[in-house]
């Protein structure tokens, strides 16, 4: 199973060709699969493939007890790969999902001035595709206790939902594209778009926006179609039946209100105070992304946003940072994944017309 999830990753996500330099960052935990795409990647002429693997607490350690120029001093080969290299493969392996929990805003912030360089020279290169991402998972005993999972049932979920059990898992994905393409077709055409459900009428803008087709080749799994909407657009309100998780913290019942574009006010059930942190960070107050999943293959939540965004019959809205790549121009530390089921009633209309219903297009 890991050497079809290596060809996968290294033909079909990042596309490796004769001289490129990859870049593959994990945890230890991920050894086996690291260990597999390393030699797919040299089998396929990389010239180079550098590894960062973590291990147990680094990160905690760092933003607990590092120096202030510790906090502000980032990982040059990092650096130098997210500047340089042609593929990056980030393989989530978590030993611990709650290992940041005792970090505090200003020690975080720091961390992310530090390394907003990089991640500015992430998102710049990534648009035009001078360099090749993909992100993943390797299952592991803490992302199998928080989907609510055995270790072996979240394998065959994780390997399922990356059609690594289809004949050709390659196959499965081009098949994948074709139906997305359709919709991307539809909805870039369109100028306003409109969700409708329990608890949200949210109206935005599109125009001269890009609808992007994400068929596996930069997240692994995929299943969604996106774009950033036009910043000052957003009008109404959204409310977010999913659980909303991000850096490890979990807020509960978000409703966002909104008015030309920015976040007026918001309200949860639970952990209210963090989410009043993060929109105290410039750019969290406007969408950066706003997505439609199209996996139904994926029909459960595990509180991983990797698998949970990508849920067929779900919609999701990203506070902060836009991608450039689909004309958008937010800008911010954080982009935040927020997700609400639309199975039940949810309706999205484009240019006046309903092109979806009871999460299932239409067109």
């Amino acid at each position: 199973m890991l050497a079809r999830y290596a060809h996968l990753l290294t033909h079909y996500c990042l596309g490796v060709k004769p001289g490129d330099k990859v870049f593959i960052s994990s945890t230890l935990l991920a050894e086996p699969l690291v260990r597999a795409v390393h030699r797919e990647a040299l089998e396929a002429g990389a010239a180079l493939v550098e590894t960062d693997l973590a291990f147990r607490e680094r990160d905690r350690t760092l933003m607990n007890v590092g120096s202030e120029a510790a906090l502000a001093t980032p990982s040059p080969l990092w650096q130098q790969a997210m500047e340089t290299f042609d593929c990056y493969l980030a393989i989530r392996a978590p030993f611990n999902l709650r290992e940041s929990h005792s970090t505090t805003p200003e020690r975080a912030k720091m961390r992310q001035d530090a390394m907003a360089a990089g991640q500015k020279a992430y998102f710049a290169r990534t648009a035009t595709h001078e360099m090749r991402r993909n992100l993943c998972q390797f299952p592991t005993d803490a992302s199998a206790q928080e989907a609510g999972m055995s270790l072996s049932e979240y394998e065959h979920f994780v390997y399922s939902a990356c059609k690594l059990l289809e004949p050709d898992p390659i196959a499965a994905w081009l098949q994948q594209r074709a139906t997305q393409q359709h919709i991307v077709d539809h909805l870039n055409k369109c100028k306003t778009v409109r969700y409708l459900g329990e608890g949200t009428d949210l109206t935005f803008s599109t125009a001269g926006r890009t609808w992007i087709n994400s068929d596996g080749q930069t997240n692994m799994p995929s299943g969604e179609v996106y774009t950033s909407p036009v910043e000052d657009s957003a009008n109404g309100t959204v409310h977010f039946s999913f659980p909303c998780i991000y850096q490890g913290r979990e807020v509960e019942n978000v409703t966002l209100w909104l008015k030309e574009g920015y976040v007026e006010k918001w309200e949860a059930t639970r952990g209210k105070d963090f989410l009043d942190h993060i929109f105290s960070l410039p750019g969290t107050r406007r969408f950066g992304e706003a997505a439609i999943g199209t996996n139904y293959g994926i029909n459960r939540m595990t509180k991983n946003i990797l698998f949970d965004e990508k849920i067929g019959g779900t919609v999701h809205l990203a506070i902060g940072q836009s991608y450039l790549q689909t004309g958008g121009k937010n800008e911010s530390a954080v982009h935040w994944d927020m997700i609400t089921d639309m199975t039940r009633g949810g309706e999205i209309w484009a240019d006046g017309e309903k092109i979806y219903e009871n999460g299932q297009f239409l067109i």
